[in-house]
């Protein structure tokens, strides 16, 4: 470990920080409508295969990557191996600005939300109007950039005050209240009138909704909802000491994670089947479609407020965790103070999200035959995150494996069939699937 470098305060404290940069807006927004789009069940279950079998891994692999090297993203892989490997790294901090630069502009639709449950939003969405006030709403540019420009407000300043002193501490409150937030809207949901068509829905597999396209989602899915190839777990594992269990680490994050995606589905699957919506909505599923079915719910507007505080907590700890990345390599690698990196850099994220904030205005023109936002959503989910995916499993499976398998059995061993499974997924399975989805995307 790099002398003088910041560390976790407790494990329970890395827990719910490498939790929350895992549980985001993939969880609560992108994971609910690609399951409504993929047909339910059969995709609930081959997101928990492959979160088994390939994102547990890799993950896995980034924090023995980031606590081996005890630097950022680049500084880690310069100094255990060198070559072209840090150039992996330096994906995972141009895809983590990236992101975070698009992921700003729907995290303040979020914020924004929040305040619309209470005004006219409701009384719109139960007229039918509900896709027409989002619509207006992505019009209004000096709305959707003021509260793009608070969310990366609140997110420069968490990261602002430190490991310790932000990160840590802000997770230790966001992520606890987001579970009780969603217990209270779950209990609500499955206790309308025909819930259970929606749950049948979410919980039955059918088969003849297997297809290539389904599972090159689900394994999507899987990756992006983990936040991995992104350089989050490894700067993370960078501040984690080497009395921490790397694989029990893993395990919790996982569950808690993926725990949040099926909690989920089962505040929105029952709602919109009781209200008669349709699930296979796709991305306004949460923007257009829920706010319909809140406003037909007594106490709507409180409802509607809980669901996108929800959405709130799990977005900001998760753009901390990509702001983080950034502001690590900056101080390791140019020696800059957190306060300048956190500063210039998320001020550089925010007015790199300004076009995609505009995009989805009628004039904004088009990149690639895809608005701005969605363009940049390309790139980062679709090209950086798999290449970094595909090049984390091959370096800690091949190339620095038996460091890798030291970092793994420090603080407490996998067992031996399970350490087994973890060096065929990093050598073979991973790349494989991940450069799969990769060229799979591109046809």
């Amino acid at each position: 470990m790099s002398r003088g470098r910041e560390q976790w305060g407790s494990k329970f404290g890395f827990i719910m920080a490498a939790a929350g940069s895992a549980v985001g807006l993939g969880n609560i927004w992108r994971f609910p409508y690609l399951t409504g789009v993929s047909g339910g069940g059969i995709f609930v279950v081959l997101y928990l295969i492959l979160v088994a079998a390939i994102g547990m891994p890799i993950m896995l692999a980034e924090m023995a990557i980031g606590r081996g090297g005890g630097l950022n993203a680049v500084g880690s892989f310069r100094k255990l191996k060198g070559g072209l490997w840090p150039m992996v790294g330096w994906a995972g901090v141009v895809a983590g600005f990236v992101i975070l630069s698009f992921y700003g502009v729907v995290a303040g639709w979020t914020v924004a939300y929040m305040f619309k449950s209470f005004g006219p939003l409701m009384s719109m969405a139960a007229a039918g109007g509900a896709a027409e006030a989002f619509q207006t709403f992505t019009n209004d540019y000096v709305q959707v950039i003021a509260y793009q420009g608070a969310f990366m407000l609140a997110t420069i300043w968490i990261v602002y005050n430190g490991v310790g002193g932000g990160i840590e501490r802000y997770c230790k409150v966001m992520m606890p209240s987001l579970y009780i937030i969603l217990a209270i809207l779950m209990v609500r949901s499955l206790t309308l009138e025909g819930a259970m068509k929606g749950v049948e829905f979410y919980l039955k597999p059918d088969i003849s909704k297997l297809t290539a396209r389904t599972v090159m989602g689900a394994l999507g899915q899987a990756f992006f909802s983990l936040s991995i190839g992104m350089g989050c777990m490894i700067t993370y594992g960078s501040y984690l000491s080497d009395r921490e269990s790397l694989p029990s680490s893993v395990f919790i994050v996982t569950v808690m994670n993926v725990a949040v995606a099926i909690l989920v589905g089962f505040v929105i699957f029952p709602a919109v089947f009781a209200f008669n919506m349709e699930p296979s909505s796709g991305p306004g599923l949460i923007f257009v479609t829920l706010p319909a079915v809140f406003a037909r719910m007594p106490m709507g507007s409180l409802f509607s407020f809980l669901f996108f505080t929800l959405l709130f907590f799990a977005a900001v700890t998760s753009s901390v965790s990509l702001l983080e990345v950034c502001v690590a390599y900056m101080k390791d690698e140019f020696r800059w103070d957190r306060g300048r990196a956190a500063w210039i850099i998320g001020l550089a994220c925010f007015l790199l999200g300004i076009p995609s904030a505009l995009s989805l205005g009628d004039h904004f023109p088009r990149v690639f035959g895809m608005d701005f936002l969605g363009a940049m959503d390309f790139l980062s989910s679709n090209v950086l995150l798999p290449l970094g995916g595909i090049f984390i499993s091959v370096f800690a499976g091949w190339s620095w494996f038996e460091g890798a398998r030291q970092e793994v059995r420090r603080g407490g061993a996998l067992p031996k069939p399970l350490e087994t499974f973890w060096v065929l997924a990093c050598r073979i399975l991973a790349p494989i699937a991940v450069a799969w989805v990769f060229v799979g995307n591109f046809r």
